[in-house]
């Protein structure tokens, strides 16, 4: 079986772009008093940092529309909120305002505010009772759109006095998803010159795991992709593509007919490496999609994949006919995209992390680790399709 890894990694490139360039614009609100750290937050959980834009575009006298050139995600801003004057109810207004019109025009969807996050300082010990206020009315007044509302108590240290906060909010039962406690950067005391860690950064992963229960399906994959906070929700998102592409490819190779081979699953795997990339939100050249195609599809499916592998599989089964063979051409096919998409997603995990460079994954080393990376995959799932055989 020949495989043109140029034109697989051109077409998985397309398809990339494609992804990003159909992917639906989050937009969430950042409302909160000055000095509550509404900047660190948010530049702490998107890869992109919104907050060094500036005030961004004014959409309303307080509010400001914050975003960047081919990111899928808009913060509307409402720098120096204050409580204590009437400025929390204009922007209160304007907030609602933006949702209405959002649901009045479909020209306008694309402003809507899928989510707004209340910020308060979980070192100032207080919740007054203006800011309590502030989301029964909001709340109240946005019912109707289904708004969630999350509080986030930001600058959460020391952890004993973040809880009796959270907890005392909580207490008032007001209208919103949940109260989080976060830290948005590691905490260091310096001494003499050297720097002690106080306390590591927490609530980041939190927050996106309750972003992900609270907003529509359609917006999932837009926040994986610009969020930074939460490799594990990245990983577990990326499972779910592997699984739907497995039986995909699965369903696309289970016919009954002695012709079929490794081939008719790759558009597929395409796909799904694809998919994976436009997650993880990490600029992926062609060089490292080619280095990956040519050491996965491109060597080891000529070697072990097509009728070969199919055919073997077949044999396996006492008194195989045409059916059973449909039967076992799904499951290599399955047993491929999966090993296939695994792999991926754990040079995709590397590479977050810092642990893999560009330059290292289309080096001949780096190429012998992910066709190694492959293989290993494929023999645990040729494994566990025999065990269960």
């Amino acid at each position: 079986m020949n495989i043109d890894v140029t034109a697989l990694a051109e077409d998985a490139m397309k398809s990339i772009n494609e992804k990003l360039k159909n992917m639906k614009k989050l937009n969430i609100a950042v409302v909160g008093k000055s000095g509550v750290g509404k900047s660190t937050l948010i530049n702490s959980v998107f890869r992109e940092n919104l907050a060094e834009v500036g005030i961004g575009r004014p959409v309303t006298q307080e509010i400001c529309r914050i975003e960047k050139k081919d990111f899928p995600l808009t913060v509307y801003d409402t720098p120096g909120f204050e409580v204590d004057s009437d400025r929390h109810e204009r922007v209160r207004d304007g907030l609602i305002e933006i949702v209405k019109k959002s649901l009045d025009s479909r020209k306008a969807e694309e402003d809507m505010i899928h989510c707004i996050w209340y910020c308060v300082s979980g070192q100032g010990g207080r919740f007054e009772d203006a800011e309590a206020e502030w989301i029964r009315s909001f709340t109240e007044e946005a019912r109707l759109f289904k708004v969630p509302v999350i509080i986030v108590l930001t600058q959460s240290f020391p952890k004993s006095k973040a809880r009796e906060l959270k907890s005392e909010i909580e207490a008032l039962n007001l209208d919103v998803c949940k109260v989080v406690n976060v830290l948005a950067q590691d905490i260091y005391d310096s001494d003499e010159g050297e720097e002690e860690l106080v306390c590591k950064a927490y609530g980041l992963d939190v927050l996106i795991q309750l972003m992900e229960e609270v907003l529509p399906d359609e917006l999932i994959d837009t926040l994986q992709n610009v969020q930074k906070a939460a490799l594990k929700q990245k990983v577990k998102r990326a499972h779910a593509v592997v699984a739907a592409s497995t039986a995909a490819a699965m369903g696309a190779s289970a016919v009954p007919a002695p012709v079929v081979d490794a081939a008719m699953i790759v558009p597929v795997q395409i796909s799904m490496i694809a998919a994976i990339t436009s997650l993880f939100g990490l600029k992926v050249s062609k060089s490292v999609i080619t280095a990956f195609i040519s050491s996965t599809i491109g060597t080891t499916l000529t070697t072990i994949g097509g009728r070969a592998a199919f055919g073997a599989l077949v044999k396996l089964v006492p008194g195989g006919g045409a059916v059973a063979g449909a039967v076992m051409q799904g499951a290599t096919a399955g047993i491929f995209t999966t090993a296939l998409g695994e792999a991926y997603i754990q040079i995709m995990v590397a590479v977050a992390k810092g642990e893999m460079t560009e330059e290292e994954l289309v080096s001949e080393s780096g190429r012998e680790r992910m066709k190694e990376l492959f293989r290993l995959k494929l023999g645990d799932k040729r494994s566990d399709t025999y065990s269960e055989s």
